[in-house]
């Protein structure tokens, strides 16, 4: 250092220190918010899950969640049934099963965030069948049914970040969901 400040190459060396230092923390950084964003769009959708479920339980009628393909993303939204034979998707198209709140899209809420499936996902179960290319694993229907006893139609549905991917499993009997992750390192699901 001089007496009147610091030198060029001083100066140089510092920014290009911070530079580099900025360029290694980075993508960590972006992964660890895109893992984040993820998970929160994983919890809101579970709580949406449970809440259909509570709807048939303290209706005591038939709730679904219907889960919609619209371009290149999802919609879902809450149906209650409304002539006792379950909650149909000709009976929603015609007004019979009528839907409670408004229809929602997770990437309106969280960025980057949607159904759907990083490629060459391994099955959730050993020795069961990988997920393949769709995010919405419900039988014949894209509809999650629940019983005025809480219990539900099984299955599962995907939920991928940019680099992150979750799957919340349905399960029948009890209606009750569980959360799992996918680890990339060990290609293994994680309940969380």
């Amino acid at each position: 250092m001089s007496k009147t400040g610091y030198s060029l190459i001083e100066l140089l060396f510092v920014l290009s220190a911070a530079a580099t230092i900025g360029a290694i923390a980075i993508p960590p950084f972006l992964a660890a918010i895109d893992d984040y964003r993820t998970a929160g769009a994983v919890r809101y959708l579970s709580t949406r899950i449970q809440r259909t479920r509570m709807e048939a339980v303290s209706r005591s009628t038939k709730t679904a969640m219907q889960f919609v393909q619209e371009g290149i993303g999802y919609t879902f939204g809450i149906y209650v049934d409304g002539n006792e034979d379950g909650v149909g998707t000709a009976d929603i198209r015609n007004g019979i099963d009528r839907r409670l709140g408004a229809i929602e899209r997770l990437s309106d809420n969280y960025a980057g965030v949607d159904f759907g499936l990083l490629p060459d996902l391994p099955p959730i179960d050993p020795g069961g069948q990988p997920p393949g290319t769709d995010p919405i694993k419900l039988g014949s229907s894209a509809l999650l049914s629940y019983a005025s006893s809480g219990s539900s139609s099984p299955g599962s549905v995907y939920i991928r970040g940019r680099k992150v991917q979750y799957a919340i499993r349905i399960l029948g009997d009890t209606g009750r969901s569980r959360v799992l992750k996918f680890n990339p390192h060990d290609r293994l699901w994680k309940g969380l």
